[in-house]
């Protein structure tokens, strides 16, 4: 298990060294009032402490990514470790981190606005639609996941529907009720209770003394049982995202940004619960693999079950964990994904209200916005849910490259290191440009075509990315020589 302790100590590093790196480079201003005290209004608006954001932040962008994704990730192999770390530290923790801080600087605007304010209005309307269509889409997945999760666990006695009908409902109270009334009661149990169920599943296998295979160069191939048709690359880099990096994440970043009490919190609470979710991704990519002995027997498993990942949590949880595993597995599959649907519907109500520029202190108001977002996600909801999952994957992971962009413009524009966010946009373009080429939802091309294509729109926005900054300093320049300076 030396890797699996080499990748806890590297994601405690990254947010103890890296994560302070990240934060000088953007300079916080502790002395400086945040959104919660400019702009309270008692419904979004509401100052809360950091330990109670922090919980809600991870419940927020967990779901069912670290836990699903990491355990689809692992039947690729070792290499599931190196992505979740790696990914987590100087991908996600870093795009979580100063989107949220972005927000804070901004008076809490949603992701849209603030990809307007650096990256222009065409930018930003693109970015309003997609963004809104992402969250109405991530709320339907996690009606329909969870729906039929619990479902299975009742035998069938409450049907898919009735229970899709109870999860809507919640949804519509969790979105329109002010955000420390609900949410902010139940959400800090949650998340307690999921990094809680992580711990006892570490534990186990450190008790247990069970065997994984380490990371070495002999086995980072791919061991994925259909390789030619799912490549390692572009495809674990889509399979695990939220244990790595998500676009989804950005999104929910200004919903605490509107709750923070000091910009010196934000380290805490967006660069420490994207780790703190790397730790929960990190811990099950390990527990499949090893529960089941290797990634083979992982498989094998898998392929019994349908490719269901619930079915592999379930029967970890159950046999490491005994009854109250059992309790802790309900929490962690099914409320996790239900409190990220929630705040995902919520997500897209503040980004029409922010571009309509609509007040929502009134529960009229927000109705007015919330309904027809719940009606198109009802519409979305008679979709197979395999297809809606497959086309979220892509989705998630292309609104995460749209950000990193949105702040390595940003980064060049205050004059600051911006090479902490270029290396991950121009990586996460790559993935997301190769993944739509060889996906079968995608193009369906070869590996090698894909690829060459791949690399050849990273290089291409690399250039135009080069051009740009050439055109600021010229523009930077011409001003420094005009008479009026």
């Amino acid at each position: 298990m030396i890797t699996f302790f080499v990748s806890i100590a590297l994601l405690l590093a990254g947010y103890f060294l890296y994560s302070k790196i990240v934060e000088r480079i953007f300079v916080i201003q502790p002395h400086r009032k945040t959104p919660a005290y400019t702009h309270t209004d008692g419904v979004d608006y509401v100052p809360m402490s950091w330990q109670k954001i922090f919980l809600i932040q991870f419940l927020n962008i967990a779901g069912l990514g670290p836990i699903f994704g990491a355990v689809m990730g692992a039947v690729y192999g070792p290499a599931a470790f190196l992505w979740i770390v790696f990914g987590t530290i100087f991908g996600g923790a870093v795009h979580d981190y100063l989107s949220g801080m972005l927000s804070i600087r901004n008076s809490g605007m949603s992701l849209p606005e603030i990809a307007g304010k650096y990256m222009g209005t065409g930018f930003k309307q693109f970015m309003r639609v997609f963004t809104v269509l992402l969250m109405v889409l991530v709320g339907a997945v996690f009606v329909a996941g969870p729906s039929e999760l619990l479902a299975n666990m009742t035998d069938g006695y409450i049907g898919i529907t009735v229970w899709s009908i109870i999860i809507f409902t919640y949804y519509i109270a969790a979105t329109l009720l002010p955000i420390d009334k609900l949410i902010g009661k139940i959400y800090p149990f949650f998340g307690f209770a999921m990094l809680f169920m992580a711990l006892g599943i570490a534990t186990s296998m450190v008790w247990n003394g069970v065997t994984m295979p380490e990371i070495s160069f002999s086995n980072l191939h791919n061991m994925h049982p259909d390789a030619d048709k799912y490549p390692l690359f572009p495809m674990l880099f889509i399979s695990i995202a939220c244990g790595a990096i998500s676009g989804f994440h950005a999104t929910q970043s200004p919903l605490m940004a509107r709750c923070l009490k000091n910009e010196r919190q934000g380290r805490r609470v967006f660069y420490g619960a994207m780790i703190a979710e790397g730790i929960v991704a990190l811990i099950w990519a390990a527990a499949a693999i090893s529960f089941f002995g290797s990634v083979g027997g992982l498989q094998e498993f898998l392929e019994a079950n349908n490719n269901n990942a619930a079915t592999v949590v379930d029967k970890i949880a159950h046999s490491w964990l005994g009854k109250f595993g059992g309790i802790l597995a309900i929490i962690g599959v099914i409320a996790a994904p239900i409190t990220s649907g929630d705040t995902a519907f919520r997500s897209a109500r503040l980004i029409v209200a922010d571009f309509i520029s609509y007040s929502q202190k009134s529960i009229r108001s927000r109705i007015i916005i919330s309904a027809p977002l719940f009606i198109v996600a009802l519409g979305i909801l008679q979709v197979n849910f395999d297809v809606i999952w497959r086309y979220f994957a892509w989705s998630n992971q292309t609104l995460a490259t749209a950000t990193l962009w949105t702040i390595t413009v940003y980064l060049v524009q205050a004059k600051k290191f911006y090479w902490i966010t270029l290396l991950p946009s121009l990586f996460m373009t790559m993935v997301i440009s190769t993944y739509i080429m060889v996906a079968p939802e995608g193009f369906g091309l070869s590996s090698n075509i894909s690829n060459i294509i791949g690399i050849v729109c990273t290089l291409s926005s690399l250039m135009i990315f080069i051009r740009w900054i050439q055109k600021s300093k010229s523009k930077i320049f011409d001003s420094d020589l005009s008479p009026e300076t």
